[in-house]
């Protein structure tokens, strides 16, 4: 399952960051790093972006970065 599909309130566990180049270092750079759980906070009002809490802070990524990250739910 990608990120991007996880409902609001649920948490899940990051087990792959995807993307090419300066995107997927970025990504990793804010957090998402395999192993760590996030969970899905709240969308904006047209459903993009979507915050998550990860390490203790909150983090807004775009759906087309949140595809790009593969999870399993908890």
């Amino acid at each position: 399952m990608t990120l991007d599909l996880l409902p609001i309130g649920a948490s899940a566990r990051v087990t792959t960051v995807g993307g090419e180049g300066a995107v997927r270092f970025r990504l990793l750079d804010m957090g998402i790093t395999p192993g760590v759980t996030v969970m899905v906070r709240k969308t904006a009002p047209m459903g993009d972006p979507i915050e998550l809490h990860l390490r203790g802070y909150e983090l807004s990524i775009r759906l087309e970065d949140a595809k790009n990250i593969l999870v399993d739910m908890l």
